[in-house]
């Protein structure tokens, strides 16, 4: 009886189970190819180049293809983006840059772009922080504080 019970509870709460699924799924599909504002940054090679040809900073990328147009390189997350419009970005081809605009699937319709800038300019004092080193010890900039002052470096790995 229990196992009728069981199958009879299972018929009439499946479909529903499976609805509330498959509307999450098309929902969640939906939010993922929404435009999105923001700003990406990275590098602008021709879009003859695929992302593991420009991760590899290959010569071939930096140069003008006929027929190619200006693509955004974010090593970041390895993607390449389509530009939009393209009046731009011409001409900046191999520069670092920070790319203002809306996000549609893998094109940004640019609205500005500006070079990009990494870190503080050398003399600028650095904001106030707190992080734990390889020991779990918690450092501040003042308990890094030499003498002479500090140099702060942060390595990114190849691998990331």
């Amino acid at each position: 009886m229990l196992t009728g019970l069981n199958n009879s509870i299972a018929k009439r709460v499946l479909p529903f189970v499976t609805m509330i699924f498959f509307t999450a799924s098309f929902v969640g599909a939906a939010q993922n190819n929404a435009t999105k504002t923001g700003a990406w940054s990275g590098v602008l090679v021709t879009s003859a180049c695929n992302a593991d040809e420009a991760f590899n900073e290959s010569p071939e990328c930096f140069k003008n293809v006929p027929g190619a147009k200006v693509a955004l390189y974010d090593d970041t997350n390895r993607l390449m983006y389509s530009l939009e419009p393209q009046d731009k970005v011409t001409g900046h081809l191999g520069d670092t840059v920070t790319v203002r605009g809306t996000l549609d699937e893998d094109t940004i319709q640019v609205a500005s772009t500006e070079p990009m800038s990494i870190g503080l300019a050398v003399g600028q004092k650095a904001p106030n922080f707190s992080a734990r080193d390889e020991f779990g010890h918690l450092q501040t900039l003042e308990t890094l504080k030499g003498p002479n002052g500090t140099v702060l470096l942060f390595f990114r790995s190849a691998d990331w």
